[in-house]
């Protein structure tokens, strides 16, 4: 169990990243939704013990992290939004490099877990070629294997599926999904398709606080028939905007497809708006107009 309590950073330039975030994550995958901006990475760096918050306490199981962050680091596993690798070194010769350093002194015990991890991300027949010329999915996939080193009990990804192509996309939610059965894996992400596939359980942050947590099931229940759909034209839309909550939109076959918030389960918004079943991204953007109108008012 990693347990977050009242944790705040505030930037030397006055920015205030997070504001008093409190947080249960239990084994398995557990995913943090969140705008651009919202606070997300600030609270991954503090989490891997890479800057030090303002004000709070982490805990992960009984090790105080903020306290001991070298005994954190041992049984860590980061994958950041962005990782640069040296050039023309490969897979093969870089993962050892890492291990070394990750305090796998074995050479043969290193051999090993070499190979497994590349053969566990699909990367064993490139082991020779330089990390730098990997495609975008094969570097995602190569950041999963020197994360995976040293069996980590911590598992934290930053973004990890931003740019990807969906087959790849898939690929590494597909690994995620495998190593997160036994070991805390925090996945934080913009994505909220990758949430609603993967993790049994999730936040949504914005504005450095956490403003919904629980099940998936249990959010998007919590908007069962108060989703309603309607296309209409371009043109209509800041009419519609005016007289109803639209909480998305999208085009479609040229059209503009918006769906609404109603106020409570049934009330029809009017006109010729069908019901829909709720999605979690529908809690994800109903969470964000409503904090927007909170703001307005």
């Amino acid at each position: 169990m990693l347990k977050i309590t009242d944790l705040s950073h505030t930037y030397p330039n006055g920015t205030r990243a997070l504001d008093a975030v409190n947080l249960d994550i239990p084994a398995g995958m557990f995913g943090l939704l969140g705008p651009n901006g919202a606070g997300k990475s600030s609270l991954m760096r503090c989490l891997a013990t890479l800057q030090v918050p303002t004000a709070g306490r982490i805990r992960f199981g009984e090790l105080d992290v903020l306290a001991q962050p070298e005994a954190l680091r041992a049984t860590l596993g980061y994958l950041p939004q962005d990782f640069g690798v040296y050039p023309r070194v490969s897979a093969e010769d870089l993962l050892d490099h890492l291990a070394v350093l990750k305090g796998v002194a074995s050479r043969g015990e290193r051999r090993e877990t070499v190979e497994a991890l590349l053969r566990q991300v699909n990367l064993w027949e490139v082991r020779k070629k330089a990390v730098a010329g990997y495609s975008g999915g094969m570097r995602q996939r190569f950041g999963i294997a020197q994360a995976l080193i040293g069996n980590p009990r911590l598992i934290i990804v930053d973004e990890p599926t931003a740019g990807l192509d969906p087959e790849e996309r898939n690929r590494f939610n597909n690994l995620l999904s495998e190593i997160g059965e036994q070991v805390v894996v925090i996945l934080s992400t913009h994505i909220v398709d990758d949430v609603t596939d993967l993790c049994p359980r999730t936040a949504i942050l914005v504005g450095g606080r956490i403003v919904e947590s629980g099940t998936p099931g249990a959010l998007i229940a919590s908007l069962e028939g108060r989703i309603w759909q309607m296309d209409i034209d371009k043109s209509e839309l800041s009419a519609a905007r005016e007289r109803h909550a639209v909480i998305a939109t999208r085009l479609r076959a040229g059209r503009t497809v918006i769906r609404v918030l109603s106020d409570s389960p049934g009330q029809s918004p009017g006109g010729e708006f069908a019901s829909v079943p709720a999605s979690l991204e529908d809690v994800y953007f109903a969470t964000l107009y409503r904090l927007r109108t909170q703001r307005e008012a």
